[in-house]
């Protein structure tokens, strides 16, 4: 037993946190609930039931879906900055939004959905040809193709934004935030979990493909298809996320380089790690959001965008020092040269 809870301390530690402050941000809004009241109270119940639980539900699964999928996409294209940010992935769901928009404006929220996945799957595997086909794929090149791409996907939305005046709808996909969630427009979201659950499933085949076509090949893995597969995943996510809450960035960037320092780069074996401080840093920067301007609220991607920055140079900086080497494996070796000297 404590063996098992040693080996799962910070999985433990990552959920019981994430509960807590879960629970704690059911409070937290321009409106104050009593717990006393929630069910006795009409206005407290709806605003609980309507308003504050499905913000909660829809925070978690985009935490997790988000991170998830970048935790895929670094897998797949061996590339520890490569995500739904870098990867074109988030930029083609807009642009598969607006043309949605565009051609069949009374959609449901599910057509919406279904046509920005079809637009990210197709960016996201536009990005994956390009970068095979680069020899020398350093370490910063692959992202910054995925970015350049990126750039060139969202000034073709935003030309045809303009010249249909669609530029107000589209600022609603561009910027991330959770204040219009309410049940009723949110259960897209819910297609995360299915999703999640299947990348845990076939964890250890991304894994294998990770390593290369060739040695995929080896060992019988049909390269390919496991590609598509983990790509579709990872868009689906996006895209779903994308038609109901907006760009949230970084996420996938950052979340999965932060575990794999600590846990290394097997999926198997961070993927719940990497879904539950998803999920948690999602939930903190939402939380900043509602009281830095309380009772008004700011978009969560400005909070997102001014922490997971910091997060990312930092992020360069340790994989340009250190590698893939985790920080057990470096402190460990500091601690055997201190020996050394000392001894």
């Amino acid at each position: 037993m404590k063996k098992f809870f040693m080996n799962h301390l910070s999985t433990i530690v990552l959920a019981v946190l994430l509960v807590g402050i879960s629970l704690g941000s059911l409070f937290i809004g321009a409106v104050d609930l009593d717990i006393t009241k929630i069910f006795s109270d009409e206005v407290q119940r709806i605003v609980f039931l309507d308003s504050r639980l499905p913000r909660l539900l829809a925070i978690l699964c985009t935490g997790v879906g988000m991170s998830v999928a970048g935790l895929i996409m670094q897998q797949l294209c061996m590339n520890k900055f490569v995500s739904p940010t870098t990867g074109a992935t988030i930029q083609s769901s807009q642009l598969g939004l607006v043309v949605a928009a565009l051609i069949i404006p009374n959609a449901t929220l599910w057509s919406f959905a279904a046509i920005a996945f079809v637009f990210a799957m197709g960016g996201t595997w536009i990005f994956v040809a390009f970068i095979q086909r680069v020899k020398f794929k350093d370490v910063i090149m692959v992202p910054l193709i995925g970015i350049m791409l990126g750039y060139v996907i969202t000034g073709v939305t935003n030309f045809i934004a303009y010249s249909f005046d669609m530029t107000q709808q589209l600022s609603s996909w561009m910027t991330g935030n959770f204040s219009l969630i309410m049940t009723g427009r949110y259960e897209i979201v819910y297609l995360v979990v299915p999703m999640v659950i299947l990348a845990i499933i076939f964890a250890n085949y991304f894994n294998i493909v990770g390593m290369g076509k060739d040695f995929a090949t080896n060992l019988g893995v049909k390269y390919n298809l496991v590609l598509f597969f983990g790509i579709s995943i990872s868009a689906m996510i996006t895209a779903s996320v994308v038609v109901i809450v907006g760009q949230i960035s970084y996420i996938g960037l950052i979340i999965p380089n932060i575990i794999a320092m600590f846990k290394g780069d097997r999926i198997k074996g961070t993927i719940t790690d990497t879904a539950l401080l998803g999920a948690l840093f999602v939930l903190v920067c939402d939380i900043i959001a509602r009281t830095v301007t309380r009772p008004f609220e700011v978009p969560i991607e400005m909070i997102v965008g001014i922490v997971g920055s910091i997060l990312y140079i930092l992020t360069i900086i340790y994989r340009m020092k250190f590698g893939n080497k985790s920080v057990g494996l470096i402190v460990g070796k500091l601690k055997e040269r201190r020996g050394a000297i000392n001894g």
